[in-house]
């Protein structure tokens, strides 16, 4: 084929467009630092630079979260440092304070430096950073403490994103430092009646009943009353009967017994301690629900051929007794009675006169405006705290009473409403299926139905009544805002309603019943609530509910109470108590040797919660690094895939401008030679 001009001027044209083109291009990337402008100039580059874009948005974000959850957790940290500095101080000052040469001065100016230390913590607990307060759990714009130490916050956690569906919790709620929970903690509970012998020898598990109660006659014998709870929440109700030459090592010996104790196996250790307090600690670990009340009585009268105390089925017999041993003496019928626990509650309507007879047949305790009891209602199968849907049969001992049923259980209600005027309720649990009707309140006279939620409403079953049902009841009587006689549903609703206007009956954030006086600074109102048979010492008659008692006091306990605990402490150093004392003071102080063994348990706590922090702070911390890392990795892995190669580019411009230069010097050449033989 002969090549003609015109198809070499296009051939010379073609290869100067490529050529203009591939220079353009890489002055182009020289410019702009990057090796393509559009997807269209390279789709492969294009689809793995958008990949890794996306990659560094999400290292981005990561590391921004995972940033700001790293700074509350630090700042955690530091605080629990606080925190633990505190805790040693306080254990230190604890220790001075048990020491019996203290006079009150030593002993007030420790309570005084105790009392700065709990202000201290306060303003620990409430710590914010960015405004954000870091123990309210997720509600961190929440103040987590009041002045009286009572919990505001809640127990969520807040977590940061810190990789591809993975979340690091970075808070510390207060729910779990101040009122956490520890399984591994053994309950212990000790009387705070300091005992003696009535003749002249020294208190030790050798000391006869004959020694330590009193000599009773040929027939009699000496009987000790106990009421409590095991450690599975299965209620004590038993009586034990001893003769003058047992032992002090006799009677703990029969109380083990009576919470489960074995030749072979043991439950619980029972001890007296040096004041001759009778001190009950669980072998199981993590429950609260062991508890224990005790009380004695010896028949000195041998001339009515009977032993008063040994007969009785009731607790209210023992009215008739005495307290002090001379005045038992002296008595007709020469009852006495030993108190070894005993407290401030008022009894309630129709209970025993003896302070220290009484068990749970007490009422709340009265605060300004508010009712309180004073026995936490736990949840048998998780040891968790009863909420309003909790239903009663998850908390009651249903091995009393009608077995494996709250059916059959009364519970009495008696106090005065918020007028003062008196009141005497009873509630009684009974099944809805028929031919049974379901539970009912009763109280002037008329009987009502307590309405479930159900469709059709009606009298609630008994074993599905929840916390709820009942403290809508105790609100309504408490009022005096009760519904019509065979009221409907919606009348009962209504009734309900009316009564929350005056008063509201709650469960405290420790599970405790409480009511609210919304109408009076001051109430007039009371409260007691307890089994019907309650100090019924028949076989098989022990109290199904406990709500309020006068119990053994608290040592050692798996739930955790920080601030109630520390105020507790620091009260038995103001009353300059080393041991437990009724006769002065607050009857409910736990004493300083106490103090010291519940201030090991939070500082246990403490420590547990502060490596929590600073397990997550550096969880946190390599999170961060790693994330940084990877950014880096990634940025640099999107530089080799699409930034320009600022030497390989010069050198390919180079290399382009010289050819380009030849072909333009070539072309010319070939052009002259062409006009020549033109010519």
């Amino acid at each position: 084929m002969r090549v003609t001009s015109s198809m070499y001027y296009k051939s010379i044209n073609a290869e100067n467009s490529k050529a203009n083109e591939r220079l353009f291009d890489v002055n182009k990337q020289i410019s702009s630092g990057i090796k393509i402008q559009y997807a269209s100039d390279n789709i492969s580059i294009f689809t793995e630079t958008m990949r890794l874009d996306n990659e560094l948005v999400s290292l981005g974000q990561i590391k921004k979260s995972t940033a700001n959850g790293y700074k509350m957790s630090n700042q955690s940290d530091v605080t629990m440092n606080e925190f633990s500095t505190s805790i040693n101080r306080t254990r230190t000052l604890l220790l001075n304070a048990a020491n019996g040469t203290n006079d009150a001065t030593s002993l007030n100016s420790i309570a005084a430096e105790l009392r700065g230390i709990e202000s201290n913590l306060k303003s620990l607990a409430n710590t914010s950073i960015n405004g954000q307060y870091i123990f309210s759990g997720s509600a961190v714009d929440v103040k987590p403490i009041n002045a009286d130490g009572t919990y505001n916050g809640n127990a969520l956690s807040i977590s940061a994103f810190v990789g591809a569906g993975v979340q690091q919790a970075y808070n510390l709620s207060g729910a779990s430092l101040f009122l956490g929970e520890e399984s591994l903690v053994r309950r212990e509970i000790t009387t705070n009646v300091v005992q003696f012998p009535n003749v002249n020898t020294t208190l030790n598990g050798n000391t006869t009943m004959g020694d330590f109660m009193g000599v009773v006659p040929a027939g009699n014998l000496h009987n000790f009353y106990i009421r409590g709870a095991q450690s599975d929440g299965t209620a004590i109700n038993k009586q034990i009967q001893l003769t003058n030459v047992d032992t002090v090592d006799s009677l703990l010996n029969a109380i083990g017994q009576a919470y489960g104790n074995t030749g072979t196996t043991q439950v619980v250790n029972v001890s007296m301690n040096q004041n001759g307090q009778i001190v009950v600690q669980d072998k199981l670990q993590g429950s609260s629900k062991l508890d224990f009340h005790m009380i004695g009585a010896s028949d000195f009268d041998a001339t009515d051929n009977a032993d008063i105390s040994a007969a009785t089925n009731n607790i209210s017999d023992l009215d008739i007794g005495s307290t002090d041993y001379a005045t038992a003496q002296a008595a007709v019928n020469k009852l006495y009675i030993r108190e070894f626990n005993v407290s401030s509650y008022t009894a309630a309507a129709g209970a025993p006169v003896i302070g220290g007879s009484l068990y749970d047949m007490t009422q709340f305790s009265v605060s300004g405006n508010k009712l309180s009891s004073s026995i936490p209602q736990i949840v048998k199968g998780s040891n968790a705290f009863a909420t309003p849907s909790t239903k009663l049969s998850e908390v009651a001992d249903l091995s009393q009473g009608t077995a494996g049923t709250l059916a059959g259980t009364q519970l009495t209600l008696s106090g005065t409403d918020i007028n003062g005027n008196a009141f005497n309720a009873q509630i009684d649990f009974n099944s809805n299926v028929l031919p049974a009707t379901g539970s009912t309140f009763t109280v002037g006279g008329n009987t009502y139905n307590i309405f479930d939620m159900g469709n059709p409403r009606a009298a609630v079953n008994a074993d599905d009544m929840t916390y709820q049902q009942l403290m809508d009841v105790m609100n309504m009587v408490t009022t005096l805002s009760l519904p019509p006689v065979a009221a409907t549903a919606t009348q009962y609703d209504n009734a309900i309603l009316t009564s929350n206007v005056m008063g509201q009956t709650s469960l405290s954030y420790d599970g405790k019943l409480q009511f609210n006086d919304l109408q009076n600074a001051t109430t007039k109102a009371t409260i007691a609530l307890h089994d019907s048979n309650s100090g019924d010492f028949t076989a098989g008659n022990a109290s199904v509910l406990t709500f309020n008692n006068n119990n053994a006091l608290t040592v050692r306990d798996p739930k955790t109470d920080f601030f109630k605990t520390f105020n507790e402490m620091i009260t038995a150093v103001e009353e300059y108590k080393i041991y437990p004392n009724s006769a002065n003071g607050n009857a409910r102080t736990v004493g300083i040797e106490n103090a010291i063994a519940m201030m090991d348990d939070l500082q246990n706590h403490v420590l547990k919660s502060h490596s929590l922090v600073g397990a997550q702070s550096n969880t946190l911390d390599t999170s961060l690094q790693r994330t940084t890392l990877l950014e880096v990795s990634t940025m640099t892995l999107r530089s080799s895939v699409i930034d320009t190669d600022m030497a390989e580019a010069s050198l390919q411009l180079s290399q382009l401008t010289l050819n380009f230069q030849a072909m333009l010097s070539t072309v010319g050449k070939i052009s002259q030679l062409s006009l020549v033989n033109y010519l």
